[in-house]
């Protein structure tokens, strides 16, 4: 079966990759978004799928509107059986949706978490299991009919990094066989249905105000790629990348309650917590402004805390 592919990100690079070491499925073009601007410099950078396609030998086009008559004309002249969309990061609409067949790879045990960030969203809320589901793209934000779907587990333990490969080999191997297999589409149910926002400025911060074991899954939902914050006395933003929930006796018997410590960031011990209106989260490894990653204790010989006791 012929393919196209339209992808952005790095878990969509992932993917083609996988789709183009099947030769019958292997992508006659690839189209993904335009380089942009990134990093401090902000100079100009190519998408994960681009440099991949590139890697793989496979024609890429990145036009400025993905729903134009450019983007028409190219998949016209392939002429694929299918187009496979995985995370291109803008809406597709018509006249694509009626001109092709297209099949999308969403990271989620869809109708739960429909939307842009389903991986970091599952981890966030104590889901303990996530997926994979193959489905129709439709007009309405992931709401078409699905082909196949398979789940994978989430450990206690994983973070984003330690997740999305396990991810991405099981979204691979289902996407394979739904191309393959051309199993028949079952509409999702509309009970169970939630919604993945896009990760936000104030998504990232980790407030005390809410409990520690929701920060826990907090830090470990945005490492390593996108990152919590914790906001200094000064009002700086200091970055997180590992923490782990205290004991109780760290910060008092309630954590946050009237025997305890009031939340915000205390040091202890040669250690940094973050008490919570219940319970407390150590900072492991966290990040000043304008420099590199580091363990909390090293920070704090460099920089310190007010001790609250």
């Amino acid at each position: 079966m012929s393919t196209a592919f339209l992808g952005t990100s790095e878990f969509a690079a992932a993917i083609l990759e996988r789709l183009s070491a099947s030769a019958a499925h292997r992508p006659a073009l690839v189209i993904t978004r335009p380089d942009r601007p990134r990093g401090r410099g902000r100079r100009l950078a190519s998408p994960p799928v681009a440099e991949k396609a590139r890697a793989l030998g496979i024609e890429l086009e990145q036009p400025a509107d993905v729903n134009g008559p450019l983007t028409s004309a190219l998949l016209a002249r392939v002429a694929p059986d299918t187009v496979v969309v995985c995370a291109f990061g803008a809406l597709i609409k018509e006249p694509l949706l009626s001109q092709h067949e297209l099949l999308n790879v969403h990271p989620s045990l869809l109708p739960r978490w429909r939307g842009a960030a389903p991986i970091e969203r599952a981890i966030m809320a104590g889901d303990v299991q996530t997926g994979v589901s193959i489905m129709r793209l439709t007009a309405g934000l992931d709401s078409g009919p699905v082909c196949l779907s398979a789940s994978e587990p989430i450990a206690p333990a994983d973070t984003y990094g330690s997740l999305v490969p396990r991810i991405q080999a099981l979204a691979g191997e289902l996407l394979v066989r739904a191309l393959e297999e051309s199993p028949p589409f079952i509409e999702q149910a509309e009970d169970g249905v939630t919604y993945a926002e896009k990760i936000g400025p104030a998504d990232r911060l980790l407030d005390p105000a809410r409990p520690a074991a929701e920060l826990e899954r907090l830090v470990r939902a945005l490492t390593p790629h996108i990152g919590a914050r914790v906001a200094l006395a000064d009002g700086t933003l200091l970055g997180v990348h590992r923490a782990a929930l205290a004991d109780s006796h760290d910060v008092g018997a309630d954590g946050g309650g009237e025997s305890g410590s009031a939340p915000g960031l205390i040091t202890r011990d040669g250690r940094l917590l973050l008490v919570s209106s219940s319970g407390a989260l150590e900072l492991l490894e966290v990040q000043p402004p304008g420099g590199v990653a580091m363990e909390a204790s090293s920070f704090l010989r460099g920089h310190g805390l007010p001790s609250r006791l």
